[in-house]
């Protein structure tokens, strides 16, 4: 079966066919740092890790590029703001400290580093290399009398093709001074520097000194690490307009092919309503990952399909870990009762019906269902004595929590639990079903219940098999 996947510029379900054969080169807008992460930027970048494993898990070389927007109206207001208040934190300083809190909650959630993750401010001339191309094509110009330079957006006939607008009907650009501009829907692609700015918030020009619009970072970026024809543009829906759109006529109007398929994902709800600085109930990385163990996050975070919007209630992350709790609980059973060895499962693949979820545009709830109907069927293999079918199931099980990243039993888990108390507390609940073991045997029940009883008001369940009594923390 081809790989499907839905291309936002043509608006339809496509096969996608990589420019090079067994390569797939993927660019993502990344963050601009200006705050600290939210639960709507870890499941952007997740989307993307999702479909980058499933890629090379198909036997594909991926070279994935997320830019850091490292300078920006909203990055020099937030210093700005902050200074007027005491701190004396500039803007490069606040820039990198949230970039760090963007890759700690990356790596919290094993995102996989991008293969080049180029900030703004270190590209600055391929950017002032695609602006002097426009000016030349006709595609841009000079404001007259300031270093303001313009994209000319009724020089490009395919202007709004991404979005599928009319430029007459277009909202006019809101990224910098009206003035100067023949149009109100022509953006910036350079701006002046003003005077209340830093003189370190400016780099040297034809036109003048300044710094860079926002959507030429991503135009020069993505074509400088990918080239001027690459395979997929990715990133949030909110960016469709009118950032990507605008990538899109500068970069082709700069004589750039630019990319062949472009994939936005949903954005997050949070108790049935748009997630929001203004509504305030903004969710942030720090919070979420405190309020569940990271595996569960990641498992919430990917289990909706990519283009549809993901619900956050109370019990999302409950779920999420009772979910995984269900896996881990089938792994170590089987391990326990198959005598199943992890290396010896490690090549089986994953079943067809999860490959065909897959490969029809990353429906991840049909994937997952896949997965859970496997578990069940192993441990009714295990149920009905069949050891070789539980085994057959746990190795399709195994391979599919790797490719998505959600083994329960994997090392980047483990390291982000307190192994300490666990050991403690296995220790506890280790001599008490000794205990309960001892009591059973004596028929002593009403001991033996109680013990049971007391664990499970504890959070601990037991599962009694003709190979003793095991437990498990509940979710």
């Amino acid at each position: 079966m081809t790989q499907r996947l839905y291309d936002s510029r043509t608006g339809t379900l496509v096969d996608f066919a990589p420019r090079v054969a067994g390569q797939v080169g993927l660019y993502i807008c990344g963050p601009t740092v200006q705050s600290s992460p939210h639960i709507g930027h870890l499941r952007s970048a997740l989307v993307y890790d999702q479909m980058r494993r499933w890629f090379e898990y198909e036997g594909n070389e991926v070279t994935l590029v997320r830019n850091v927007t490292d300078i920006d109206d909203k990055i020099l207001d937030n210093a700005a703001s902050a200074q007027r208040e005491g701190s004396s934190e500039q803007w490069w300083a606040l820039a990198y400290r949230i970039e760090r809190e963007f890759n700690a909650a990356y790596d919290a959630l094993d995102i996989r580093p991008p293969t080049y993750e180029p900030r703004a401010t270190a590209n600055i001339q391929p950017m002032l290399d695609l602006i002097e191309r426009l000016i030349e094509r006709g595609h841009a110009y000079v404001a007259a009398g300031t270093a303001n330079v313009y994209f000319d957006s009724a020089s490009w006939p395919d202007y709004g093709e991404l979005t599928r607008q009319k430029r007459d009907s277009m909202e006019p650009a809101a990224d910098s001074d009206p003035r100067g501009k023949r149009d109100p829907r022509d953006f910036a692609l350079w701006k002046a520097h003003k005077d209340a700015e830093p003189d370190s918030a400016a780099w040297g020009s034809p036109w003048g000194r300044g710094r860079p619009g926002w959507h030429i970072e991503c135009s020069a970026m993505s074509t400088r690490y990918l080239g001027r024809d690459f395979d997929i543009h990715g990133g949030g829906l909110d960016l469709r307009f009118p950032h990507h759109e605008n990538e899109l006529a500068q970069s082709r109007a700069g004589g750039d092919s630019f990319a062949r398929y472009w994939i936005h994902n949903g954005l997050v709800n949070v108790g049935g309503q748009k997630m929001s600085k203004s509504l305030g109930n903004s969710i942030f990385a720090a919070d979420l990952l405190r309020a569940a163990q990271p595996a569960a996050v990641r498992y919430f975070l990917g289990s909706a399909h990519y283009r549809s919007t993901l619900e956050f209630h109370p019990d999302a992350l409950v779920e999420a870990t009772a979910a995984l709790n269900r896996v881990e609980a089938f792994l170590r059973r089987c391990a326990r009762e198959a005598a199943v060895e992890t290396a010896a499962r490690a090549g089986v693949r994953v079943p067809e019906a999860f490959s065909a979820a897959m490969r029809d545009d990353f429906a991840l709830p049909q994937a997952l269902a896949v997965l859970h109907e496997t578990v069940r069927a192993g441990n009714a293999a295990l149920d009905s004595g069949d050891t070789q079918r539980a085994a057959d199931r746990h190795g399709e099980v195994w391979a599919i929590v790797n490719v998505l990243g959600i083994n329960p039993l994997a090392e980047e888990w483990s390291a982000t639990s307190d192994d300490g108390a666990l050991a403690a507390l296995g220790m506890l609940v280790d001599q008490l079903l000794v205990e309960r073991q001892q009591a059973r045997e004596r028929r002593d029940f009403a001991t033996s219940d109680r013990i049971r009883d007391t664990l499970g008001q504890a959070g601990i369940s037991l599962e009694d098999t003709t190979n003793g009594s095991h437990w498990s923390l509940n979710g």
